[in-house]
């Protein structure tokens, strides 16, 4: 048998004890970024649903939950994972600057979840990073960016050295190595545009600008961050995944390198012209599909050749399935956009989805290690199937009623749902969102009840 076709382990090697601190301050700050993400998630299914829309107050309060949803649900829940990820990843170095970096994200994320409550702020929708014109909000939105820049610079000095891998820790690792680069990029491609914002801009068209290339620099780190555990959960429950170390790299490698294509385009055209966004939108379309489709083969294939898993695996193997399942939904679902309507929300909401659902389950595989108790095995496979088939159920609306010319962003009368179809359309999408709470909330649930059984002495 080849290289390739043998069954390699891909699994971080065991931190070192002084990290383990920090990496339990940024599952925290996760775990509140997904709480409040998901009670303003109530309030956003229950104003677009037809039975509830009328009950709901719409407008700008839709709005402005949503710009919180997403910056907590996306945003800062992804960073704290990529705080994770390093932390353990990297060596025992810069520890200090660890913990600023989360006190500063921690403090960020405080004032962005308050600022609804105390600010009067406008919702702008930008893509990526929609924001709140209020400045309790955009301080918010500041302090953590400067903690997301602690948070890389640390992780960079604390990178291990970089070399081909021989195993697939080590493949792993030069993966989330490769992820500083796309934060590097990302955090590059927000002060270029910032600095050559044209004259004259405010609202959408300001912020639409200044968070389209950094924001595409994101999708790449999130893309790898997902690949890493796809690897990681297939090898815990199957023993090893059919993949060399060397390849899975190579998949790693041509996400970064679709990354590059970012300043590329800074450089040739300013980033408010049509060319740049085009391009940016091509590399991302490009840095998304081509690395996906080998590593989730390869996984696939581990699962069905580890024969018969263990209890304590199977919340890993519901996670890593329904991932794939949700991440491949989306991406299909983007071949069929035409126009602004919801199945954009549809497209991205499927992707990002699939890389929640992959971190998911890497919490459940990483909480022993961190010191927790193992999660309860049932009712983690349960959170992982029920969180997946409510949102498919939530894209599957989305996507038929865009095929109706229902508007994105848009909630209650909004929406102007005329026909049948489309309220049907809308009514699976509330009960699917309300299905995918539901399964929100068990996995959060889940997690606490580990968080609270922890063990004394475990290592990291």
């Amino acid at each position: 048998m080849s290289a390739a076709g043998q069954a390699h382990r891909f699994d971080l090697p065991d931190a070192d004890a002084r990290t383990v601190g920090a990496a339990r301050g940024w599952l925290w700050l996760g775990l509140f970024a997904l709480i409040g993400s998901g009670v303003l998630s109530i309030i956003l299914v229950l104003s677009r649903a037809p039975q509830f829309q009328n009950l709901m107050p719409t407008g700008d309060f839709f709005r402005v939950a949503l710009v919180v949803h997403v910056d907590l649900s996306v945003l800062v829940w992804f960073v704290s994972l990529g705080g994770i990820l390093w932390t353990l990843a990297g060596r025992a170095r810069a520890a200090g600057l660890n913990y600023a970096a989360l006190g500063v994200c921690a403090l960020g994320t405080l004032l962005m979840t308050v600022s609804p409550f105390v600010g009067r702020g406008a919702p702008v929708m930008a893509n990526y990073i929609p924001v709140l014109e209020d400045p309790v909000f955009l301080w918010g939105l500041v302090i953590f960016g400067a903690g997301a820049v602690l948070l890389v610079a640390r992780s960079l000095a604390a990178a291990p050295a970089w070399r081909l891998p021989h195993s697939g820790g080590e493949a792993l690792q030069a993966g989330l190595t490769l992820g500083l680069l796309s934060a590097v990029i990302a955090l590059a491609a927000f002060a270029w545009s910032w600095l050559t914002q044209p004259a004259g801009l405010d609202g959408k068209a300001y912020y639409e600008i200044l968070f389209w290339g950094g924001g595409h620099a994101l999708q790449f780190i999130w893309t790898l961050f997902m690949l890493v555990a796809w690897l990681w959960l297939a090898s815990a429950c199957a023993g090893g995944v059919p993949m060399s170390p060397r390849i899975a790299l190579l998949c790693f490698v041509l996400a970064t390198v679709c990354a590059l294509a970012i300043p590329v385009a800074y450089l040739l055209w300013p980033a408010h012209a049509v060319e740049h966004r085009n391009l940016l939108t091509f590399a991302m379309g490009l840095g998304g599909g081509l690395p996906i489709l080998p590593v989730a083969l390869a996984t696939l294939l581990a699962l069905r050749q580890g024969g018969t898993i263990a209890d304590d695996a199977r919340p890993l193997r519901a996670a890593l399935l329904s991932s794939i399942a949700l991440f491949c939904f989306g991406g299909l679902i983007g071949f069929t956009i035409a126009g602004s309507n919801v199945k954009i929300p549809a497209h991205y909401h499927g992707c990002i989805v699939g890389v929640t659902l992959a971190l998911m389950g890497l919490v459940y595989l990483l909480l022993p290690r961190l010191g927790y108790g193992k999660p309860a095995h049932k009712w983690a496979s349960f959170s992982s199937y029920c969180y997946a088939v409510g949102q498919a159920m939530h894209i599957g609306g989305l996507m038929w009623s865009g095929g109706y010319g229902v508007q994105r962003k848009v909630a209650g009368a909004e929406q102007a749902l005329r026909s049948a179809s489309e309220i049907a359309a809308m009514g699976i999408m509330g009960l699917g969102g309300l299905i995918a709470i539901v399964g929100g909330i068990v996995f959060v649930l889940v997690v606490l009840g580990a968080m609270r059984r922890s063990t004394a002495g475990a290592h990291a």
